[in-house]
């Protein structure tokens, strides 16, 4: 809007000037008109070009095509544990949102877990909600009597092959098993057992490096019967056997490492499976017909000559 009030204001003054030189040298002015006609065009061309205006019909196949990714959290007080800073969990919080981002076609969900299990959000297309809920996460959600893979394993497969999911192929549906390793579970060898043999993909990523740390409490670190300070470490072989077992992939954070890119594009390189599809009523952008009428107009403009004032 500014640029045309400018042209307006600028021809104006031109257009001033040059009828008043023809008046006092008593000539015909009349040319001028036909100059500022042919640029007037060219400028309404290139405006309506940019605009980008868009005509005519045509249908486009709008496909919906997605995965079921089920995110399974360690929250157990190791968790706590800062050998990856500012906090393994607070790291493990912070790629999450990464990971959501990632994955804004697909449903996602959060399993929540130690010594049990928790539904913390089902299966959804919601990232804003996905958000809230791993920003509240925590070691207080959970009961704390070590860390136990088999129920969220369990969980993630059941909700997974319920006859409401909408995917049907098994290589669509993901999970990814996020921990520091410590597992003192029993039955997670049988369900990653199911887990291969129903198709799905099970991804583990390790949290936390092989020096470890302490684990700090509210009252100081965290203690063991003898009274000396707990000092937890990244047990990589569980979850490196987890994925094995199940074809599937080690992933790890530590204080100098972070796979969580190789870990989306794994993902990413996953097909998923078609929803949906549509047939769709669209327009074209034909701004390059005003774009080709302006061109032309600017080789009238340097081609021609136009006497403004007739002696």
């Amino acid at each position: 809007m500014a640029f045309i009030s400018l042209f307006i204001l600028f021809y104006g003054a031109y257009l001033y000037r040059v009828i008043r030189t023809a008046k006092y040298l008593n000539t015909s002015y009349s040319g001028v008109f036909l100059k500022v006609g042919l640029r007037f065009l060219l400028l309404v061309s290139v405006i309506i070009a940019i605009m980008g205006p868009s005509f005519g019909e045509s249908k486009r196949e709008v496909k919906s095509v997605g995965k079921d990714i089920f995110l399974l959290v360690d929250l157990s007080q190791s968790m706590n544990a800062n050998d990856v800073q500012p906090t393994r969990l607070e790291k493990v919080k912070f790629e999450l949102k990464n990971i959501i981002n990632s994955f804004s076609s697909d449903r996602i969900g959060v399993i929540i877990f130690s010594s049990e299990s928790f539904m913390q959000s089902p299966l959804t297309y919601d990232q804003n909600a996905l958000g809230l809920f791993i920003e509240t996460l925590n070691t207080n959600l959970v009961p704390n009597a070590g860390t136990d893979f088999g129920p969220p394993l369990t969980m993630a497969l059941e909700k997974l092959n319920s006859d409401d999911s909408p995917v049907t192929q098994q290589k669509s549906k993901v999970i990814i098993l996020i921990s520091d390793g410590e597992d003192f579970g029993e039955e997670t060898e049988n369900v990653a057992n199911d887990i291969q043999s129903s198709g799905i993909k099970l991804f583990t990523l390790g949290i936390g490096t092989e020096r470890g740390s302490k684990i700090r409490t509210r009252n100081g670190f965290k203690k063991d019967r003898e009274g000396k300070d707990v000092v937890t470490k990244l047990d990589s072989r569980s979850l490196r056997k987890l994925a094995s077992d199940t074809d599937g992939k080690y992933f790890e954070i530590n204080a100098t490492n972070n796979d969580v890119s190789r870990l989306i594009n794994t993902i990413n390189n996953i097909e998923g499976e078609l929803r949906d599809s549509r047939q769709v009523d669209v327009s074209a952008n034909r701004y390059y017909y005003f774009l080709a009428f302006a061109l032309f107009l600017i080789m009238v403009e340097v081609l021609t000559s136009v006497k403004t004032i007739r002696i």
